[in-house]
């Protein structure tokens, strides 16, 4: 379906990949994994032709078609939303609009007659006369409810606008379907749902890229991996990936340690007889083995693994923090009621719900950036948060170096200290005089956990920690979380943290809030309300 040939993909110097040559099967889903700047966005840029390769060539089956979810919202801004999911199908959307302009202009002829039959014709190969009920069904199993479906797409928040543009992507049915990053601007239950289509319904090629672990591996049926400027094929999903991929570095290293071990040994034959006569026939012979034994070269992994510690300068009282009866509405909407609830030390607390529901709200009043409506809450004794913002725009607003933000950030430690932990997030000596505004999502993240970490506070509040991770830093940040012994309260979409972190689960949901103590899985079991299944 899909085939890449000798491909390589260079900027100036800094090479990507190089030589790859891949086919891409139909009904296969390709997870496509790498770390932060290893070329995963650029190879899906490549594919879809947005760039054009150092070498080689892509081919997509003759008749196929792709889809790619596409960033240009300002192409739809006035359109209606559902009109904006059905431009997906370009040959659709296209007869649509002549045959209103047909008719609008209300001329009637044979040559109008006709062209109206040869329009009805490729509405009707199309799917046209299903096509609304088709793109609201996608629009409401991506969160966006039919009474908006009529709206134009301006009237969105760009959370949602980029659901519809996913929508869009899925409409035309394509054969070759990229997705980067797909589910960063969906809650639990879209991520469910989106998870649930693309196993169940998409029959095509899947290449996607995801920072979620449980997406990946449920998704997943083979997993392509860019390290040692290759791109490397595995059959299975991320977990199978990480098993096959740690056994063949195993046995690499196990294969240069036996080569080394045997040509020290000659070596040291050679050392001890070569000047002695009656063995020097024999040093020689060692000598040409020596020169004949291969030893594996072990490239080095582009995969870096940032070293998150959490500590807390102190304990705080054993009640930490208590919300009573918090209400708030933003003009006609109510997004808080009646929020009530306590949090003991050391409690690890996921924040979960639909998105809209306030959780972003409730943690912005808990931090005194917002004034809610009504109700009041109350610190513990000795209760110190540390708070990171899901929008790192909210934190990273002036012109300046990292160190620089960083010192004035934590003014309480030393320098030394600083740069000891913009090292431990993989901020090289060169990366700490990059401006802050100009940092990847990753990096800014980063960046403001670093500053987390020197805080030292017993208690972190963390909105969506892991947006704009790659895999390796979202494992450090659960080891991290899991050995960090204040108390958490965590807003997080994705389930694989959810689950390996917390202990209690507080759901804000459209009727009010569900507290259960026990992980995220205990509460499914218990209360029968699954945010990772579609309603």
């Amino acid at each position: 379906m899909l085939s890449l040939k000798n491909l390589s993909m260079a900027f100036g110097t800094r090479l990507l990949f190089d030589d790859v040559t891949l086919n891409l099967n139909k009904g296969n889903r390709y997870g496509l994994v790498g770390a932060n700047g290893a070329g995963k966005s650029t190879l899906l840029k490549l594919v879809a032709g947005e760039d054009q390769p150092t070498l080689g060539e892509i081919t997509l089956h003759r008749g196929a078609t792709l889809g790619w979810l596409r960033q240009d919202l300002e192409n739809y801004e006035g359109d209606r939303i559902l009109d904006a999911v059905i431009r997906g199908k370009p040959p659709l959307w296209e007869a649509l609009v002549e045959k209103e302009i047909l008719i609008k202009n209300d001329v009637w002829n044979d040559e109008t007659g006709c062209r109206l039959g040869e329009l009805e014709e490729t509405i009707m190969i199309n799917d046209g006369y299903t096509a609304e009920t088709f793109a609201a069904d996608l629009l409401e199993g991506l969160g966006i409810p039919e009474k908006v479906h009529e709206q134009p797409l301006s009237t969105l928040s760009g959370g949602y606008k980029l659901r519809v543009l996913l929508a869009q992507s899925l409409f035309n049915n394509p054969d070759v379907l990229l997705l980067d990053e797909p589910t960063n601007h969906l809650d639990i239950r879209s991520i469910a749902w989106l998870e649930s289509y693309l196993v169940d319904t998409f029959q095509g090629v899947l290449v996607f890229i995801s920072h979620d672990q449980d997406f990946l591996n449920n998704l997943s049926t083979h997993i392509l991996d860019i390290d040692y400027g290759e791109v490397i094929p595995y059959t299975g999903n991320y977990t199978k990936f990480l098993q096959q991929k740690t056994a063949k570095a195993d046995q690499m290293e196990h294969e240069k340690l036996t080569a080394e071990r045997k040509i020290a040994k000659m070596q040291s034959f050679v050392d001890r007889f070569k000047a002695k006569a009656s063995k020097a026939k024999q040093a020689q012979s060692r000598m040409r083995m020596i020169e004949k034994v291969e030893v594996a070269e072990i490239k080095e992994s582009s995969r870096l693994t940032p070293g998150f510690r959490f500590e807390q300068e102190r304990p705080s009282g054993k009640t930490v923090l208590t919300v009573r009866d918090i209400h708030m509405s933003y003009s006609d909407k109510q997004v808080l009621s009646k929020v009530t609830f306590a949090v003991q030390r050391g409690e690890k607390i996921a924040l979960i719900g639909p998105n809209g529901v306030g959780k972003s709200t409730l943690l912005k009043i808990l931090m005194d950036k917002i004034t809610p409506d009504q109700g009041t809450f109350e610190w513990g004794h000795a209760a110190a948060p540390s708070y990171f913002a899901q929008d790192h725009h909210e934190t990273l607003t002036e012109s300046t170096s990292v160190l620089n933000w960083l010192t004035g950030a934590v003014p309480s430690v030393t320098s030394s200290q600083v740069r000891s932990a913009l090292g431990q997030v993989l901020f090289s000596k060169d990366d700490v005089d990059k401006n802050i505004l100009t940092l990847s999502g990753g990096e800014a993240a980063r960046l403001l956990l670093a500053r987390v970490m020197l805080e030292k506070r017993n208690l972190l509040i963390l909105d969506e920690p892991t947006n704009h991770m790659d895999l390796e830093a979202v494992e450090a940040l659960i080891k991290a979380l899991k050995a960090y012994e204040g108390t958490l309260i965590l807003v997080s979409h994705n389930r694989h943290i959810v689950n390996k972190v917390t202990s209690r689960v507080i759901a804000l949901t459209t009727k009010g809030l569900n507290d259960h103590l026990g992980s995220y899985e205990d509460y499914l079991k218990e209360e029968g309300i699954d945010y990772l299944k579609r309603d």
